[in-house]
């Protein structure tokens, strides 16, 4: 059956439907009934619901294609502690430990998506974009932030040079994206072509420009904000102690994983679950970076031995699952009140991220001279923004405790919007670029297009 007729099969979706409403007022009514459901057995009920309910709710958001990734991300926030109180704060904290496993897989499977040849191929398009998304989004990105300060209560009592300062931070923030997200969509759409090639390419190569560039914005911005702080030169030392360290690691990491699959071969998952859980810990011990780590390591596996394939056939056996429960704990430990509250200058801050996005990105299309439909939809995924951004409002707010509090917040709440916006954009721009896969779909990821079919 094709994925039209799937679509438009009434009785299946219907089905779907009441199954997800029976489930979650069996939940509903034990939850009430049975308080110390959220205890520790809550969690495993939790993991259990999030999974199906993830699941059935992305098939039925698909009629209107919606992506998958949203449905996960609204059954989290449908079932969490702001809606229907399903699934409480203490279970979502506990889920979080799922959060370091997805972010490995997601990271070596990203590395080793990114063949070389398509990386020599791109590598002028992904240079001027590279630039002309730093330079250009930073500085527009500070602009607006400053122009919005009547709308942000933290920026109100700062001085011109700290809100200079903060402004050119939320710039540096505003070029992260969302590896797991696009990777997400990619995975769903199978999507082939010089759009899913540019942004696969582009978005997992950025991370290691944003955190260059976060370590640069801390120093300048510490005068600024801090007024008699002085320059100094130990965030550069870190910055470079983190990414050598990353990279040594990652290329040992790959090393061994290619000697492991040709002398072994098997139990890969055991060996998944024991880098994402185990050696996630050791790197953030060692103040290294896991996601660059684990994307190196996989980069190496594809480009330097003939077991990529294999790897990636590896990963999606393993992430099928895992994916489902990490993108609805997401959306379950989503602040909606918070962004109910900031929700005005949330949305100038997000909408203004978005148009300045796709109007660079038209130019360094044309300046790099890329295909016609990388030039008109290579903005789509850019949009998503997820942990990283997340992780760079904690930064800010321990490295700045006078602002850091209200920075984070409104962090929270631009991310939540791009969350939910961002993927869907996304798995639209691939759907008019003509690049997704009509072909049925497997029960786990693949961003490859199926095999043809024999004559």
């Amino acid at each position: 059956m094709s994925n039209a007729a799937a679509k438009v099969h009434p009785g299946r979706k219907v089905l779907q439907a009441g199954l997800l409403v029976v489930i979650s007022g069996v939940l509903f009514v034990a939850t009430r009934a049975v308080p110390e459901m959220h205890g520790g057995s809550g969690t495993i009920a939790a993991v259990g619901f999030l999974l199906l309910a993830g699941t059935l709710l992305s098939e039925l958001v698909e009629i209107i294609g919606i992506p998958h990734l949203t449905g996960y991300l609204l059954a989290g926030i449908l079932a969490g502690p702001h809606f229907l109180h399903l699934i409480d704060h203490r279970s979502v904290e506990r889920l979080s430990s799922v959060n370091a496993l997805a972010l490995a897989l997601i990271a070596m499977s990203g590395g080793a998506e990114l063949k070389m040849e398509f990386v020599k191929k791109g590598l002028k398009s992904l240079a001027w974009s590279t630039l002309l998304q730093s330079l250009l989004v930073i500085s527009l990105m500070t602009g607006v932030f400053i122009a919005a300060r009547p709308l942000i209560p933290f920026a109100k009592p700062l001085t011109v040079s700290a809100l200079a300062g903060v402004g050119l931070l939320w710039g540096i923030m505003s070029i992260t994206r969302s590896p797991s997200a696009t990777l997400g969509i990619l995975s769903q759409t199978r999507a082939q072509g010089p759009v899913a090639r540019f942004m696969l390419t582009f978005v997992m190569t950025s991370d290691v420009v944003v955190v260059v560039l976060l370590a640069i914005g801390l120093t300048l911005a510490r005068p600024l904000i801090e007024p008699g702080a002085d320059f100094s030169g130990g965030a550069f030392r870190r910055l470079g102690h983190e990414i050598l360290g990353s990279v040594s690691l990652g290329t040992t990491l790959g090393i061994v994983l290619v000697m492991y699959m040709r002398l072994v071969g098997r139990q890969l998952l055991v060996v998944f679950i024991a880098l994402g859980f185990g050696l996630t810990e050791v790197l953030r011990y060692l103040n290294f970076e896991p996601l660059l780590t684990f994307m190196v390591a996989g980069f190496l596996v594809q480009n330097l031995s003939s077991q990529g394939e294999k790897f990636i056939h590896a990963i999606e056996q393993t992430g099928g699952v895992v994916y489902v429960v990490f993108f609805a704990t997401a959306g379950a430990d989503l602040d909606v009140p918070l962004v109910k509250v900031l929700w005005p200058v949330a949305l100038v801050l997000t909408g203004s991220r978005a148009l300045i996005t796709w109007g660079v990105s038209r130019l360094s299309g044309r300046v790099a001279g890329d295909h016609a439909m990388v030039r008109k939809w290579g903005w789509s995924g850019l949009v998503s923004q997820a942990g990283l951004a997340l992780g760079f409002g904690g930064v800010v707010a321990r490295e700045f405790p006078s602002i850091g509090a209200g920075f984070r917040a409104l962090a929270i709440a631009t991310v939540a919007i791009n969350e939910l916006v961002g993927p869907v954009l996304f798995k639209l721009a691939l759907d008019r670029a003509g690049e997704t896969s009509r072909a049925p779909r497997p029960s786990l990821p693949s961003i490859r297009p199926p095999p043809p079919a024999p004559e």
